[in-house]
């Protein structure tokens, strides 16, 4: 917010200057337009009595205190210093980046990056100092000032003009501020806008912001300005991207809301920032902005939205979205994420936009800190994803901007895009497609990560049937998920003999099924059915009987039998798990091990009952049995496997919106690859020549906290990095031409690029800016520092330099020998360089069943993974593995990344901008130490160095709930036998 500025003796009277300079400030909306306050001036916006309320802009020529009238809002000027004062009668009409001032009027001195708005008729404007030019005495320019330059070229420009057009020239130069009226009147003071046609009108909406963990309400646009004696830039021309964006934008800045843009796919754009020159950038960093990405407005049918950090008031007001639009926005909020109440998973904050819904995804208990979801744990909801549905189309959007201003308009951030065609009928085939190479899974795995989102609100299950209906076949690159959780390795489907049906066990030994995916839940209720003393005997012999006939597979597992109980009062979706001989079934020959617990019940019982889904059962027999006799009190784990129904070809025309939660809830617990083991699942299809490798590198404006070799070495492994095969080694070694952490130590084998402290001081916006944008821990630093990994991140293009970047780009590049021909992957979207984000690989503990299926897992045992995030991978494949129908894509060449490369690497004396660092900067330039969380754009930390995750808890202890669903059951289910007995 507003910051003290350094020392000085001349605050108090603006005509005494410590220098010459300009302040750059920003008109906020769609015209954007700059202006420039010398740093010797006094500037007024005030009220005009002949044309009513309008804010103006004046450049006042007196040199001395002015007095500030009512409902006036000075600016003065000294030095480097820039004071605000209002005599506004309401304590609301001033705010500063949000926040009203609360100090009567009293000057607030503001800091690079504070936004101030104005409320005027129940209408806001406003503008954000964008950056403090400095110029030395005799008026040279100091530095690299050719822009003070320009624009006082401009401002002689205009004064020219104003003399030609005056009707005493003589008396406009011997007085020029009274002469100026009548030039102004000449021209119909066109530069006026009246207040009868504000351009923001401001939301009345009863936003409960602690709901959208959200910036304070910000003005969206701004006002028209009248300026006398300072400069304006003009707009000029500007162009969306590079040639594939024809007709993007014809250079009105107003016009974004009226512009769209195109992308094939095959390369990221950058978000246009506020202030920067597009005639002076390359043609895919020209920018884009977020109207144009969802125009036109008019045609949507709905939108999706997923982000860390929301400023909701600002979204509808910049983007013009209509109230009637169902929006529905997934965002991060620590307390609503973490309850189990799922009346807290949703919020209807705006009146006035009823079909605008916030949705507060869940973390799952399994890595919270105790295994006790009120204590919380370390967890983020991290994607940037917007998806777009028109009739004919759908647009998916991944970026590296939060849902806020400021990392739209002043932060260099990521934009990958690709519309997708509406299909003839729908394809819920494409929502189970597994990877396999050039084939794409590109609808499976968004239509995974949403249902992950928005499982627990079932209102919001019709996007996974809206995403049947359009063809995503033609992507561009391949979806990198992230989902919070504690992750095994799945084994291979096997054929089983038994699957769920309405009416009675079927046996399906025969028949042809074709499988979809597995699903990793548990056996509920065992403590009280074998823990009874009446029976207890008798059923523990009896399913150690048949435990001891069953044939396990090469997994260690052993099928069971899943049946519906349809005769249950307590609940009509219960599914009990029955333990047999399968050569020669009878149910009466058989042993109840429990139940499906009834989270999983809900949804699996409808989807077989009605044809679209078959599932089948597995089960470790040694655990069970350790169960079972109480040498262990966690749950029993269950396989289920998932294969199409007999009426799965016609799920179009039979399902019906009663469906859909179930649906949604299949999807999103179908076991999929995240993470760390998504990425090696999508690279490993390329052989990728560690010989021809030029270059491995990536930026992140956030690095973990225990990020350590270790960590290195799993990632570029899975990234494909490969070592050249050791002597000593032998192939038996499972580690045998891997990458280890042995190996990162001797030959580090990736560059993180990371600002070093003075790019951070002397950037544009300053330092606070940057102060809850970039995380680098001082101990990560101290850790790494003689790794000689560390490089600066220089941002590309070069009139990007001074403006923060919030990206999160990863690239390995390749060089064919042959014609020098590159080729390599790109990774681009939300995943920061950490364990958080990426999955920390966990070894299996000493006392891991045996029987587990561990052999073979990707990049360890286990993946332990805190966050959501979503990213997608472009991939140049290596000459002769081009993807199918891949002509029209580009190189790896064809794609320009945010910062300088090959990029320098860290000299001995410099510093990354660690919080440590940038505290020490802000005092040394005598900014407070404020606290301003509420303004953070970023997650920090992302996790604890001290926090360690018990292989254990993938098969937590029964929850108290589910020993209460069990034992009702249980209870119905002796019953039905008695009586059936009796009878």
């Amino acid at each position: 917010m507003a910051v003290e500025p350094p020392p000085s003796n001349h605050h108090g009277d603006p005509s005494t200057s410590g220098g010459l300079g300009y302040f750059h400030l920003r008109l906020l909306g769609p015209a954007a337009s700059l202006f420039l306050l010398r740093s010797d001036r006094l500037y007024s916006l005030s009220f005009s009595r002949r044309r009513g309320y309008r804010l103006r802009l004046i450049a006042s020529p007196a040199r001395r205190r002015r007095r500030c009238r009512r409902r006036d809002l000075l600016l003065s000027t000294a030095g480097c210093v820039l004071r605000l004062t209002h005599c506004f009668s309401s304590p609301d009409a001033v705010r500063v980046n949000g926040l009203p001032l609360d100090d009567g009027g009293g000057p607030v001195n503001l800091a690079v990056g504070d936004e101030v708005s104005l409320l005027l008729l129940g209408s806001r404007y406003g503008f954000v100092a964008e950056k403090f030019v400095a110029c030395e005495r005799g008026d040279e320019v100091a530095g690299s000032c050719e822009e003070v330059l320009v624009l006082r070229a401009e401002s002689l420009r205009k004064r020219l003009r104003a003399i030609s057009e005056s009707q005493d020239p003589i008396s406009f130069l011997r007085d020029p501020h009274r002469a100026h009226a009548g030039v102004k009147k000449a021209r119909g003071e066109g530069d006026l806008l009246c207040q009868g046609n504000p351009i923001n009108s401001f939301p009345q909406e009863n936003l409960r912001q602690q709901e959208c963990n959200s910036d304070q309400n910000r003005p969206g646009h701004q006002p028209d300005v009248t300026n006398e004696d300072t400069v304006q830039v003009p707009q000029r021309s500007k162009r969306c991207s590079n040639v594939e964006l024809k007709g993007c934008s014809n250079g009105n800045v107003e016009q974004h809301h009226t512009e769209g843009c195109y992308s094939d796919g095959s390369i990221f754009f950058l978000n246009r920032l506020t202030g920067v020159r597009p005639e002076m950038r390359a043609e895919q960093h020209s920018g884009v902005t977020l109207p144009q990405l969802l125009h036109p407005i008019g045609s949507l049918l709905r939108v999706f939205i997923a982000t860390f950090t929301s400023d909701i008031s600002w979204f509808l007001d910049y983007c013009k979205i209509p109230q009637y639009l169902p929006v529905t926005i997934a965002c991060h909020n620590k307390d609503r994420c973490w309850s189990a109440n799922s009346e807290n998973r949703t919020a209807v904050p705006f009146e006035n936009h009823p079909n605008l819904l916030l949705v507060y995804p869940r973390f799952p208990e399994v890595i919270a800190f105790g295994k006790d979801r009120k204590n919380q744990g370390v967890a983020c909801h991290h994607p940037k994803l917007i998806v777009l549905q028109r009739e004919d189309s759908m647009r998916v959007i991944i970026s590296s901007a939060n849902l806020v201003p400021r990392q739209w308009h002043l932060i260099t951030n990521t934009v990958w895009w690709q519309d997708f065609p509406r299909r003839t009928s729908p394809d819920y085939s494409d929502l189970f497609s597994a990877f396999e190479g050039p084939k794409s899974d590109f609808a499976a795995q968004l239509v995974s990560f949403i249902g992950s989102l928005i499982n627990e609100v079932p209102g919001q299950a019709y996007w996974i049937n809206e995403i049947a209906k359009y063809d995503f076949e033609g992507a561009g690159g391949y979806l990198v998920a992230s989902v919070p959780g504690l992750y095994m390795p799945s084994p291979c489907y096997l054929e089983s003999n038994y699957c769920l049906s309405e009416k009675q066990i079927i046996h399906t030994k025969s028949s042809y099924r074709i499988f979809l995916g597995s699903v990793q839940t548990s056996v509920v209720g065992l403590s009280h059915r074998f823990h009874l003393p009446s029976d207890a005997g008798s059923q523990l012999k009896a399913l150690s009987v048949f435990l001891g006939k069953c044939r396990e597979n090469m997994h260690g597992t052993t099928e069971v039998i899943l049946k519906r109980n349809t005769n249950i009062p307590a609940d009509a979706n219960a599914v009990s798990v029955l333990v047999a001989d399968l050569d020669k079934f009878c149910e009466e020959d058989s042993v109840q091990l429990g139940f499906l617990p009834r989270e999983v019940a809900k949804w699996v019982s409808p989807l077989s009952d009605t044809g679209f889904f078959k599932f089948s059962g597995f089960i470790y027999p040694r655990e069970a049995l350790e169960a079972a006799f109480g040498a262990t009190n966690t749950k029993v784990q269950l396989l289920m496997y998932v294969s199409k129904g007999p009426e799965f070809s016609q799920i179009s025309g039979l399902i019906q919106d009663e469906h859909l939660p179930s649906l949604c809830s299949l999807v999103a617990c179908l076991k999929r690859s995240p993470g760390l083991w998504r990425l090696e699942e999508v690279l490993s299809h390329f052989k990728w020549p560690e010989t021809l490798e030029t270059d491995f590198m990536y930026s992140a404006s956030s690095i973990g906290t225990s990020i350590n070799p270790q960590f290195i070495a799993h990632f570029a492994s899975a990234t494909g990095k490969r070592s050249n095969h050791d002597v000593d080694s032998e192939e038996s070694d499972p580690e045998w031409g891997g990458w280890t952490a042995g190996h990162e130590l001797k030959k580090p084998s990736i560059s993180l690029l990371f600002p070093t402290i003075e790019r951070v001081k002397s950037a544009a916006c300053g330092i606070q800016l940057s102060r809850y944008l970039l995380s680098l821990p001082e101990k990560t630093w101290q850790r790494l520092r003689s790794t000689g990994i560390f490089h600066d991140a220089i941002p590309h293009p070069h009139d990007r330099i001074g403006h923060p970047m919030h990206v999160k780009v990863a690239q390995r590049r390749f060089r064919s020998r042959l014609g020098g021909y590159s080729f390599g992957w790109t990774y681009c979207g939300s995943h920061n360089f950490s364990p958080a984000a990426w999955g920390q690989p966990l070894r299996p503990p000493s006392k891991a069943n045996p029987t587990d299926a561990t052999r073979g897992a990707p990049s360890g045992s286990r993946l332990h993974i805190c966050n959501y995030e979503l990213g997608i991978i472009l991939i140049a494949p290596p000459p002769g593995m081009s993807k199918e129908g891949n002509g029209r894509r580009h190189g790896i060449d064809g794609i320009s990344l945010p910062f300088v490369i090959p990029a320098p690497q860290y000299k001995y004396s410099d510093r990354p901008a660690t919080p440590l660092a940038i505290r020490q900067a802000m005092a040394e330039a005598c900014i407070p130490q404020s606290d301003l969380s509420e303004e953070t754009d970023e997650d920090i930390p992302d996790e604890d160095d001290e926090h360690v995750v018990e292989l254990s808890d993938c098969c937590p202890e029964e929850k108290e709930e589910e020993k209460i669903y069990a034992e009702t059951l249980w209870g119905q289910v002796d019953s039905s036998q008695s009586q059936g007995k009796d009878s």
